[in-house]
């Protein structure tokens, strides 16, 4: 049996966020991060062109700063982002890894 799909999180601290459409003045209620910002966005794609999977969005510099675009849609999540402090502890057991003795 499929799990349904969790709300929206934010990009920052992944508390969850309203599912309907964010004014570009939204914050998140937990870390006060933009939501209507690319890192929440379905269409962020890091090491495309623009960061973006919509080939008409106009390019924005901060990924993580509330924007004007019109094609923002939450991103489709089945869990929680993974916070940054995983990301760290992968990236220090790739580095142990490589380190020489």
């Amino acid at each position: 049996m499929a799990t349904p799909p969790v709300a929206p999180c934010c990009h920052r601290c992944g508390a969850p966020l309203a599912a309907d459409r964010p004014s570009r003045r939204d914050a998140c209620a937990a870390c006060g991060s933009d939501v209507r910002a690319c890192r929440n966005c379905g269409f962020f794609a890091p090491g495309l062109h623009g960061d973006c999977r919509e080939p008409a969005a106009e390019r924005v510099v901060d990924k993580e700063r509330a924007n004007f675009c019109e094609f923002f849609a939450f991103a489709a999540v089945d869990a929680p982002p993974r916070g940054r402090e995983e990301n760290a502890g992968a990236r220090d057991a790739l580095e142990a890894l490589f380190r020489k003795p």
